[in-house]
């Protein structure tokens, strides 16, 4: 039987792979430094440990026994979180290097990392009308300060492992993934989760009015949970050696991501716009050639199908928080 560990486990997009891996019938070991009270799903059928990865002991005794590695462990967060967290996203730095020591040490056959889009050059960003960004943008290199610089040392790492001492590597980029049993409150949620809680309080509370991030124009692509598992995995059992996107290149403005969500709640409400806040690039999309030419297939769930499903789990969420009197967040 295939032996997994999952890095990152206790996060929203390990939470999901783990369920995924152990539905496989793959035994399945996952690792996150949180309590497990605090992790967003916890899989009773895998084996769950509390360790922080960032020590290099702790990576040795997380990959003892097994076959393969996904690391999805790392600090982040929206943008909220990783314009003001720097140094925080960069010492995930040691989680990548430690486990790829691990990795090597214990006779791991693959490793599959799970970096970001921020790696790509700032300056491929600066339009709303942005074509998709191509794996090749990435260099000259000019990534978001903190957290991509950190993603794109740590896809460097994995190659000169894989060059030096044979470990089978799979990189993808991830574009932003969001869905239910995701962060949506506390600090470090993305867009969809935001839009949505904020629409929601509209909704029951009766507030009149939303804060948007920025103008409103800047422009993402948003990939569903449901597409990002599938994947992960077709990549990590792929031929595919170079890093690569994964992401939806339905690109949206966060008005129109606003509209979506409004149209939802069936509510109509007055927009004010924070220009102080955080706000990342201005445009930024997934640009899929190499995914559709390696694996015959991109993230397809349309925006609006994957948001109406996020929208019924964080409202869910909401109510039970507002019936208890308690906040239920995922930090």
């Amino acid at each position: 039987m295939k032996r997994i560990v999952v890095a990152g486990a206790g996060g929203f997009i390990g939470g999901h792979l783990v369920k995924a891996l152990v539905a496989h019938g793959y035994q399945v070991r996952g690792v996150d430094k949180k309590p497990l009270n605090q992790w967003y799903q916890v899989t009773e059928e895998a084996d769950n440990l509390i360790l922080d990865l960032m020590i290099k002991e702790n990576c040795y005794q997380a990959l003892n026994g097994y076959h393969e590695v996904f690391n999805l462990a790392a600090d982040m967060g929206g943008m909220g979180f990783i314009e003001t967290h720097k140094a925080d996203c960069m010492l995930s730095v040691l989680i990548n290097t430690h486990l790829l020591m691990a990795a090597r040490d214990k006779g791991i056959n693959r490793f599959f990392y799970a970096s970001s889009a921020c790696v790509y050059n700032a300056t491929k960003q600066t339009d709303t009308d942005n074509p998709g960004l191509r794996e090749s943008d990435a260099y000259p290199a000019m990534a978001e300060d903190g957290y991509g610089w950190e993603k794109l040392f740590s896809e460097r790492m994995c190659r000169h492992f894989s060059e030096d001492y044979g470990i089978i590597v799979r990189v993808a980029r991830f574009h932003n993934v969001y869905g239910p049993f995701g962060t949506y409150d506390g600090g470090r949620e993305k867009a969809p989760a935001a839009l949505c809680r904020k629409v929601i309080d509209a909704e029951l509370g009766g507030v009149k009015d939303i804060v948007i991030w920025g103008d409103g124009l800047q422009t993402r692509s948003f990939m569903y949970i449901g597409d990002c598992i599938k994947g992960i995995q077709d990549i990590m059992y792929s031929n595919i050696e170079e890093p690569i996107n994964l992401g939806s290149s339905e690109m949206v403005s966060i008005n129109q991501l606003a509209d979506m969500a409004e149209d939802i709640g069936g509510v109509k409400l007055d927009r004010l716009y924070d220009l102080s806040a955080p706000k990342g690039v201005r445009g930024r999309n997934s640009e899929n050639t190499l995914i559709r030419h390696y694996l015959n297939w991109e993230p397809s769930t349309p925006l609006i199908d994957g948001l109406r499903q996020t929208y019924a789990w964080i409202r869910e969420q909401m109510i039970v928080a507002k019936e208890s009197k308690k906040p239920v967040r995922f930090n």
